[in-house]
């Protein structure tokens, strides 16, 4: 309701924020799921009704009766800030107990308290924004595949366990003793027999499970905006997903990105930047700086496989306490380097380095030089005995140095394609090539000859959507062809009856007939908590688990009684403590 409707006569039904009161007046701030309106009980015309208004605790459930009249004390802060409702009647519909926390923006509680009452932290204006974003994203999804012509196709939440990946949430059967369900990581496998089946543009926003370490960005379960096209080439599937990416951001948050979103290779991402989800919102590319740096008896460089500096713009500024700091900050376990190298470019362009007495003046200018450092600079430099490790160290400083900075602004989005990625990677746990996506991704035509040869120098046709160092989403042209499908899983260590055994019903189905296909799936808890300025995906989730995997709410996973235990067949073993 706004100032034109006053004069009119409403009934109101929602929750008790608060009651103040104020002489003979008692206002009650009345909150649904569209906002708080203000409710004005004026002894001088109804003691009775003022009274029972007083009675009111938070979180009260009420219905109001009364007349919109323009307010003497407006306030700008609120929509609903212009008017009033000059009660005539109340009823209670429900009492509440006191909540255990606040239901307000800024709340008393904790996560975990929150967490365990999530209904009421549902009440919350901001968690409540974060679901009707979702909402909104979701049906904006669906206007834009429609009017590509994609189907909207369900896929089935009882499937059977697949070896590769993350570890399956199993799911025993009862009329099968012995054997287990999975839930689907991703309706993989199962898109494409759609595609072999004919129904060329498939999409589903799909609830998928997957039994991993949890982290700020992954739950779970977690919902999937999962898409696949035949008779397309990569180009064809960035191009239409880059697009929808276009679309939600105007349509959600109203920003026109007319520029086609930059494409780069897997091998420059991590060269530049340590990550293959590259935060572009600013600049500090790594500098590789072996030629200049190596050789001068400074043993740690000396020894060093990779020594790599940043460049901070600016930033020389920063005090030895601050240093000390990103110091420690580097050395973290979950960081793991065993220290850190600055120098500073001063006001008369010499360069001052924490090991000066290696370098040359010469030598430090040359570096500067590299670097591309100007007077007011700060260079801080990382080294170690792994290339690939000391660049996601060297990574982490970045983006610290970029929040430090206040480079990583929520408001500013920089998008990209990062493409190119290796088919294969080694995994020390299993001594063995893995596949970096999945089985089914199609190797670069031009790679092929190297899956006899070279395999982990193959190159697949898998594409990341990336935003503000986020991957938003992922995908790959798919192999449709039986012998490409069973060499992959030859080099992944599969023998044929197991490859048989796991995919057969794929590989039988590329037989008749499959197209080239291929598709992306973009990760609907990331978009929303993105959009939304989330530094968690929790809060853009009706009801998340927390960091173990929990939820405290209905207080799951929880055992199993003995009869259920033997009606599948089950018993449980538990470790000794």
């Amino acid at each position: 309701m706004r100032l034109s409707d006053a004069g009119r006569d409403v009934t109101l039904a929602g929750w008790v924020q608060r009651v103040r009161k104020m002489g003979g007046m008692t206002f009650l701030d009345l909150r649904d799921r569209y906002g708080i309106t203000q409710v004005v009980f004026d002894n001088s015309t109804d003691a009775a009704l003022n009274e029972a208004a007083n009675h009111l605790g938070r979180e009260y459930v009420v219905q109001v009766k009364g007349t919109v009249a323009e307010r003497t004390a407006k306030n700008p802060n609120m929509p609903t800030g212009d008017i009033e409702i000059l009660a005539t009647e109340l009823k209670v519909l429900n009492a509440s107990e006191v909540p255990p926390f606040t239901i307000e923006d800024d709340t008393d509680g904790g996560d975990d308290l929150r967490m365990r009452y999530r209904y009421l932290d549902l009440r919350r204006s901001p968690v409540r924004a974060n679901l009707e974003l979702r909402h909104r994203m979701t049906m904006e999804v669906r206007r834009y595949l429609d009017s590509k012509g994609f189907l909207e196709i369900e896929t089935p939440m009882l499937v059977g366990s697949t070896p590769e990946g993350a570890r399956d949430f199993v799911v025993p059967s009862r009329m099968n003793p012995g054997q287990f369900y999975a839930l689907p990581q991703s309706p993989q496998t199962l898109k494409q027999l759609l595609m072999v089946s004919g129904m060329d543009r498939y999409f589903q926003i799909v609830k998928c499970f997957r039994d991993e370490d949890l982290r700020a960005d992954r739950q779970p379960e977690f919902t999937q905006i999962d898409c696949e096209m035949s008779f397309i080439e990569q180009n064809d599937v960035i191009e239409l997903f880059e697009g929808m990416a276009k679309h939600l951001f105007k349509e959600i948050r109203g920003i026109e990105l007319t520029e086609a979103f930059p494409r780069m290779p897997w091998a420059d991402a991590m060269k530049y930047y340590g990550s293959d989800k590259p935060d572009t919102r600013f600049d500090m590319k790594f500098v590789e700086l072996m030629d200049i740096l190596k050789g001068h008896g400074f043993s740690v460089f000396d020894n060093a496989a990779y020594i790599g500096g940043i460049c901070a713009k600016g930033a020389a500024g920063y005090t030895r306490k601050q240093l000390d700091a990103l110091t420690d900050f580097v050395k973290r376990p979950q960081i793991g380097a065993k220290g850190m190298v600055y120098a500073r470019v001063g006001e008369d362009g010499t360069v001052k380095s924490s090991v000066d007495k290696f370098y040359t003046q010469e030598t430090l200018q040359a570096m500067a030089k590299a670097m591309d450092a100007q007077i007011g600079d700060l260079i801080l430099i990382l080294s170690g005995d792994d290339a690939m490790r000391t660049r996601k160290q060297l990574c982490e400083l970045r983006l610290e140095m970029g929040r430090q900075l206040g480079l990583r602004d929520k408001n500013k989005f920089s998008c990209l394609w990062v493409v190119d990625f290796p088919m294969f990677e080694w995994s020390d746990e299993e001594q063995r090539l893995m596949a970096m996506h999945h089985p089914f991704t199609h190797p670069k035509d031009e790679d092929i000859p190297m899956l006899d040869t070279d395999p982990a120098a193959v190159r697949a046709d898998a594409y990341d959507m990336v935003i503000n160092g986020v991957e938003v989403g992922g995908g790959s042209i798919r192999i449709h062809d039986s012998a490409l499908q069973a060499k992959m899983f030859e080099i992944l260590g599969f023998t044929p009856e197991k490859a048989q055994e796991q995919f057969g019903f794929l590989m039988n189905a590329f037989k008749y007939g499959a197209p080239p296909h291929g598709g992306l799936a973009y990760g609907l808890d990331r978009w929303v908590s993105l959009f939304a300025g989330l530094d968690s995906i929790r809060d853009c989730i009706a009801f998340p688990k927390n960091n173990s995997g929990r939820d405290v709410m209905l207080d799951a996973p929880a055992a199993l009684d003995q009869k259920q235990l033997d009606e599948l067949k089950l018993e449980v073993v538990l470790p000794e403590e």
